[in-house]
C-alpha cells in the first residue's frame, strides 16, 4: 500500500470516529432539549421553565452544530502538510513542487518549506569551511544561495537523494566564493588554479622526500616551467594582506611600518637644490666653471686659477661676487 492509499484509510477512518462523537452529542443536546420541554409544564423546585429556557437551549444546541469541524474526504495532493522535520516526506514535497506553476503562492511557500528544512545541511558544509579568513556566517549565506539552486534543479524522477545532489552543489557555491572574494588582491584565475596545484604537489612531495620540494621537483611533478612555478609562488602573497600597524612578532614589539621607514639626510637640500638649478644655468660660463671646480671637484682657489688662468684674489672676488649673487636670489624666491 502506497502513502496515498494510508493517507485515504487515515482520512475515512478519522471521518468516522468524527461522525459517532457527532451523534452522541446529538444525543445529549437532544434530551437536554427534552428535559427543558417537559420542564414547561411540571414544576421544578419552586420555579417552573419558561420560553427564554426554550431559547437558551435551542441557542446552546446550534452552535454546537456550527462549532463542529467539517470532514474532507480525500484530500487533495497539493494541500497535503508534511512535518519538516521528516526527511522521508521531502521527496513527495519535492513531486508536489514540480506539480505547481512556478511563480504561484503555492510553489513559493513549498519551495521556501524545503529550503528551511535543508538548513542544517547548509550550517554543516559551511562549518568544514572556517578559520580560512572568511566570516562563518558570509559562508552561510553563500551556501544557502547553492541550496537555493538545488531546490530549483533538482529532479526527484533520477533516484538520487536531494542531499546526495545538492553536496557538491553547495560545496561549489563555497568554493567560488573563495575564488572570487577571498583574494585580498586581485589575480587572474589562472594563477588561483596554479596555487592550488602547487598547494597539493608541495604536500604531496613533502610527504614523499620528507622535506621542502625545490622549484625544479614542483615543475617536473606538473609538467611546467620553473618560470610558472616562481610566477605561482610568487601569486600566493596577494591571497592575503598584512596591516602596517600590526606588530612585528608580539604585542610590545614595534609595528612593521616603524621598521620599514627611515630618515632620508638629503630630503632637506632637495628644495635648495631644485631653486638652485636654473639660477646656475643662467651664470656666465667662467663664473659657472669655477663654482663647478670649486664645490663639485673639491679645487683650491690657487689650483682653480692656474686651471682658469688669472690670479687666486681674481678667483677670490668672482667667487665672493657669484656667491652673493645665488644667495640674494634664492631669498627673493622665498
Amino acid at each position: 500500500m502506497d502513502d496515498r492509499q494510508r493517507d485515504d484509510t487515515a482520512a475515512r477512518d478519522e471521518a468516522a470516529t468524527t461522525a459517532m462523537i457527532n451523534d452522541r452529542q446529538d444525543q445529549d443536546d437532544a434530551a437536554a432539549l427534552a428535559q427543558t420541554l417537559l420542564a414547561s409544564e411540571h414544576e421544578v423546585g419552586s420555579a417552573l421553565a419558561t420560553s427564554q429556557d426554550v431559547e437558551s437551549s435551542l441557542a446552546q444546541l446550534k452552535h454546537r452544530v456550527n462549532s463542529q469541524p467539517t470532514v474532507q474526504h480525500g484530500p487533495s495532493p497539493q494541500h497535503i502538510q508534511h512535518d519538516p522535520q521528516d526527511r522521508s516526506g521531502a521527496r513527495l514535497m519535492f513531486v508536489e513542487l514540480r506539480k505547481l506553476q512556478d511563480g504561484s503562492a503555492e510553489y513559493a511557500e513549498l519551495r521556501n518549506q524545503l529550503v528551511r528544512m535543508h538548513l542544517p545541511l547548509v550550517e554543516h558544509l559551511a562549518r568544514r569551511f572556517r578559520n580560512r579568513g572568511e566570516p562563518l556566517d558570509d559562508l552561510t549565506q553563500v551556501a544557502t544561495i547553492g541550496l537555493i539552486k538545488s531546490v530549483d534543479r533538482f529532479d526527484p524522477e533520477r533516484g538520487v537523494e536531494f542531499s546526495t545532489y545538492a553536496t557538491p552543489t553547495v560545496t561549489g557555491e563555497i568554493k567560488r566564493h573563495f575564488r572570487d572574494k577571498g583574494w585580498a588582491v586581485r589575480v587572474p584565475r589562472r594563477l588561483q588554479e596554479l596555487r592550488l596545484a602547487l598547494t597539493t604537489a608541495t604536500a604531496e612531495l613533502s610527504q614523499l622526500h620528507g622535506r621542502s620540494p625545490t622549484v625544479h621537483e614542483l615543475a617536473e611533478k606538473l609538467a611546467i616551467s620553473e618560470e610558472e612555478v616562481l610566477e605561482g609562488l610568487e601569486s600566493a602573497n596577494a591571497y592575503s594582506t598584512l596591516s602596517l600597524d600590526v606588530p612585528d612578532t608580539d604585542d610590545e614589539s614595534p609595528a612593521v611600518a616603524d621598521t620599514l621607514k627611515a630618515e632620508d639626510e638629503g630630503l632637506q637640500g632637495v628644495e635648495y637644490r631644485e631653486s638652485l638649478k636654473p639660477l646656475l644655468e643662467s651664470l656666465p660660463p667662467r663664473e659657472k666653471r669655477i663654482l663647478l671646480l670649486r664645490f663639485f671637484g673639491n679645487m683650491t682657489q690657487s689650483q682653480i686659477a692656474q686651471e682658469v688662468g688669472i690670479s687666486q684674489m681674481h678667483v677670490s672676488r668672482l667667487l665672493a661676487r657669484t656667491l652673493a649673487q645665488l644667495r640674494e636670489k634664492l631669498l627673493v624666491e622665498e
